[in-house]
This record gives structure tokens, sequence and C-alpha cells, in this order.
């Protein structure tokens, strides 16, 4: 189930933002209140929290715009307390683009720091005593909700320039590596450090705060994550989908018992299938939709999906992966001049991708 909230597009991308946000209000409103905090207070923080998601926009905004002045399309931006992530393939695009495109989103909250800076008398503070200084942050007045925008702009900075990928930082290194190094082993070389750092914030997090566990595996499953997708789109590159596709399967007819069906399933391997009449792919059946209508008396043609995405067999297996892993859909038909003559999904990919691995690497 997806737990992000869809909030509408900016610049073509399909805006999201992740679960934690909503987490993280939260916290701040049990953790107030547990202080004996007044509302006042309660809102202040939450009134914050608005204020580093309009950061991480603006951020991620940066990003997108770069990347579109270079003709590079961003898909996706995902939101997040510490950052966002903007979902666009860096291997289509020079290192040198890459590293503007990275660099923009920094940027931005570093404008609107420096802008604050100057705006708001923070210098005067620095004659202060620490705490003249405190009673005057401890005040809900909006020149210290100002303030605290500017830090906000300048820790979005900060942490985000962490050469710790996927943060700005970590992708900005990949990029600067790229330019000497092929595209895999810079990635393994930018995600490791990265890994390296999340496991510092995880032990910085047993000790002082729970919040950095929470970074730190994100950073550590989102840099192993990125690496696994590089190393195998790197070892698919150059072979075809006829290579890996499934060439025995079984098809059904739209007026088809789906009894029928369940009998194959259980009497066979296959749990997905395809719906063919007159030499034309009509939809699919899912595993799911077929157990859930097992016990009805219905054809396929009710139960199939109509609409479903097909693979060329010789598509470059490197640009149909992260069609397959990504898509909802479970098996992807293979067809050549028009014409189906198998199917591929991510077990039979999953299973190639290892046999590749050995053959490549001598394991």
């Amino acid at each position: 189930m997806n737990v992000n909230l869809n909030i509408g597009r900016v610049l073509g991308a399909q805006l999201k933002v992740h679960w934690t946000f909503f987490l993280l209000i939260i916290w701040i409103v049990v953790h107030e209140l547990q202080r004996g905090g007044y509302a006042s207070s309660v809102l202040f923080n939450i009134a914050l929290v608005l204020a580093i998601f309009i950061g991480v926009i603006l951020h991620e905004l940066g990003h997108a715009f770069m990347a579109k002045r270079f003709g590079v399309r961003t898909t996706k931006i995902t939101l997040l307390p510490i950052g966002g992530i903007a979902h666009w393939n860096p291997r289509e695009i020079p290192p040198k683009h890459e590293i503007l495109i990275v660099l923009a989103g920094p940027f931005v909250n570093l404008v609107l720091a420096l802008l604050l800076y100057f705006t708001i008398p923070i210098h005067s503070l620095y004659r202060q005593s620490f705490t003249d200084a405190y009673e005057v942050f401890a005040s809900f007045s909006f020149q210290n909700f100002l303030f605290f925008i500017f830090l906000i702009n300048a820790g979005l900075v900060l942490v985000n320039m962490l050469p710790a990928f996927p943060l700005d930082g970590g992708r900005l290194l990949r990029a600067l590596l790229d330019l000497r190094l092929k595209p895999a082993k810079a990635t393994q070389i930018a995600t490791s450090l990265g890994q390296v750092i999340a496991i510092a914030f995880l032990l910085l997090g047993l000790l002082y705060h729970p919040v950095l566990i929470f970074i730190a595996l994100f950073i550590f499953f989102s840099a192993y994550t990125e690496n696994l997708n590089v190393q195998h789109t790197t070892l698919l590159k150059g072979h075809t989908v006829e290579e890996a596709m499934l060439l025995n399967i079984t098809t059904f007819k739209p007026k088809d018992s789906i009894d029928l069906v369940v009998n194959t399933i259980i009497s066979g391997t296959e749990i997905n299938f395809i719906v063919v009449e007159s030499g034309h792919i009509k939809g699919l059946l899912n595993h799911g939709k077929i157990i859930e209508h097992s016990a009805k008396n219905v054809l396929v043609e009710a139960v199939m999906d109509p609409e479903f995405k097909t693979v060329n067999a010789l598509d470059d297996l490197s640009v149909v992966y992260p069609l397959i892993y990504a898509h909802k859909q479970t098996l992807f038909p293979v067809v050549h001049q028009g014409r189906l003559i198998g199917a591929i999904d991510t077990i039979n990919l999953n299973e190639y991708i290892a046999l590749q691995t050995k053959l490549t690497y001598k394991l």
C-alpha cells in the first residue's frame, strides 16, 4: 500500500509527500504536550514543519527546473523532512549537466538563507550573552519564526551536501567520479561512502537522538538500492528482452472459464497469464484477481485487466529493467512485429540477472 500523499504535478513531475512528514508533525504535537507546552507552541512548531515542507519543495523545484533546461524530464518528486528525491535517470545526461542539476537544489536554499540572514538582524545576536539570546528565541514572534526559517534553509544546504548518497552531496560525488570512471564504478564508490556515513549516523542516533536512526536507515537502504539498480542495468546493457523472456507460456481466451485458469495454476508453475483472441492481446490475468474470483462462476473477460504495457523482443534489457520493477504490472507480454512471442516478469528477470552475474564475474 502506498502511504505517500500525491499533491499534484509541478514542472511535469508528480509531487508526493513522504509519510515521515506526517510522523514528524505527530511527534512534535506529542512532544510539546508532554513537556506541558501551550497551543501557541504547538502551532508555532507545526508552522516550522510547514516551512521545512516549503523549503524542500523549492529545493526540489530547483533540481527540476535545471533538469528541464537540459531536456531531462523529472518524473516524480518525493518530499521528506530532510530533503526530497527527484526521480530522473542520471545515466541519460552528461556528468557536467548532472553536476549543475544536483547543485541547483541546495543553491535555492542557500539564496533563501542569505536573504533571511541580511533581512533579520542576526548579527546583533552575536553581541548578546547566551542567556539573553535564549530569552529572545523563547518567544513566539514573527522575527523568531523568520530566524528559524533561516536555520531550516541553512540546515537543508548543509545536510544535503553531505557526501552520502542519495543526498545531493552523494549525487554530486557520483557525477564528479563519472567524469573519470565508468558509471557503475562511480555509483559503487559514492553509495559505499553513503553507507559508511549512514552507519556513523546510526551510532550517533543510538547515543543521542532516535531521529538520526531513521535518517541512517533511509540513507543506507537508498544507497544499497541505487547501487544494485545501476550494477544490474550495466550488466543487462547490450542484452535484449528475447534473451531473458519466457517462451512456453499459457494463454487464455476471454470466454474461457476462470475455473480453467485456477486448474492451470494448481497443476503448473504459472500464476499470471495473458489473454489472447484471434492473435491479439486482450488483457492480463493477475494472480491476486484470479484467487479473488476463484469461487465465482465467471469468465476470464470479467477478471482480466484490459490495460497493460508490452515490451518489444529487441528492446535492450537495461531500458526495460526499470519499467518492469517500477510498474505495478506483474507480467509483460513480449511482442515482435505485432505478434505475441513470449512474456517477461520480475522473477524471470531476476534469474537471468543471477545467471549473467555468474557468467560475467565467474562466481
